[in-house]
Formats: C-alpha cells, sequence, structure tokens
C-alpha cells in the first residue's frame, strides 16, 4: 500500500470510530538494547547491501517532535524507512539508528509527527539530513494537533503519533507509533518525493 493509500485508509478508520481520540493501547515495555553479537554478521560486504537494497523505491518523510525540555528547539531528522503497520489499532513504524542524536530527543517527547514530503521538498529534506545544524532554521510550520509536535508547511500528509513501543532491530530501532491525528495536504503538482538508487526521484505515468 503506498503513502496515499496508507493515509486513506487511516482516515476511513478514524471516522468510522468518530472524532474522539481512541482509547489508548498499553505500550509494550522498553526492550533492553544490546550489540550485535559477532555470531549475528552475516558475511556481506555492506556496500553490495545498500546497493542491492537501493534498488527497492521508498517515500521520504520528515519524523518530528517538541522539544521536550522547555527552550530547547524542536527535534526532526529525515526518514525513508517509514511505514504503515495496522489498521486496528491504527499504527505505523519508522526505524532510526542507534547511534542517532535526534532519537534520544523523540524518546524523551514520547510523540511525533511523520510529515511526507512532496517531490518539490528535496532541499527541506536535505537539511533535516544534516547532523548538528539548527535544522528549523527557515522552516516554515505549525503545531500537529495531538502532540504539538512540528507540522511542516507544504508536506503531502502528516501523521500525529505518541510512541507506542519500541524494538531493537541490529543496529537500528524499531519505532511503533500510535496513529492519533492525520490529514493530507495539498497534492504536490509532480507527486510524492522518492529515495531511489542514492537519489531523489519523482512518479511518473505513461
Amino acid at each position: 500500500m503506498g503513502q496515499a493509500g496508507m493515509a486513506e485508509a487511516a482516515v476511513r478508520y478514524l471516522r468510522s470510530v468518530g472524532t474522539a481520540v481512541p482509547a489508548p493501547v498499553e505500550a509494550l515495555p522498553r526492550p533492553e538494547l544490546r550489540c550485535v553479537g559477532a555470531d549475528e554478521r552475516a558475511p556481506l560486504d555492506p556496500r553490495e547491501f545498500r546497493r542491492v537494497l537501493g534498488n527497492f523505491a521508498s517515500g521520504v518523510a520528515v519524523v518530528t517532535a517538541p522539544a521536550a525540555t522547555a527552550g530547547d528547539p524542536p527535534a526532526g531528522f529525515a526518514c525513508q524507512s517509514f511505514t504503515s503497520l495496522s489498521l486496528d489499532p491504527p499504527l505505523v513504524a519508522f526505524m532510526v539508528g542507534r547511534t542517532s542524536t535526534t532519537w534520544p530527543r523523540i524518546a524523551r517527547a514520547g510523540v511525533f509527527c511523520v510529515n511526507v514530503l512532496g517531490c518539490g521538498q528535496g532541499e527541506l529534506c536535505r537539511s533535516f539530513a544534516v547532523s548538528g545544524a539548527d535544522k528549523f532554521a527557515g522552516v516554515a510550520y505549525d503545531a500537529a494537533p495531538v502532540s504539538g509536535s512540528p507540522r511542516l508547511t507544504g508536506a503531502v500528509a502528516w501523521i500525529d503519533c505518541a510512541i507506542h513501543a519500541v524494538h531493537t532491530g541490529g543496529d537500528h530501532l524499531i519505532v511503533v507509533g500510535r496513529v492519533n491525528a492525520l490529514g493530507a495536504g495539498e497534492d504536490d503538482p509532480d507527486g510524492p518525493l522518492l529515495f531511489h538508487r542514492g537519489r531523489f526521484a519523482r512518479v511518473t505515468t505513461p
């Protein structure tokens, strides 16, 4: 299911249960993090792994969260590993590297907003892929309705979530979010922003 199909399905579900926020789902306990054991490593060249997996085109999003501490800036990072997960209850997921300096700030906030980018937002994506910079400098946004996470102006869709569970996955974490609100902005005339073979791409129709 594509990003648009996922958003439409989730909208239908939330409308079917009314406008009230769904009852909370008991979150799973946070896992104990550990290093990847030597016996768990496959004899693969990381460059070949990236090259082959790069043939799978993915959408591009920016995951944001409000400042967890007064006076701190909001958090955000570019993410191409976002996916829908469950319709009932409405869950989504994204993957983030364990070495990410942004993830601990999102974890402390306990909430996040996924901003699905349009084809014309490649530069915005690049600005959120830089480590250590003021990623929100000059970026227009408002507050997502439930979490207060930054909702980026011009995103083709947004999904407002609370952290539901976190699982280990090798050198990454799998973050599951419970969807509390979502919506779609104006369609980008060139379609969604895609990432394929190490570069941005766009949808083309025959």
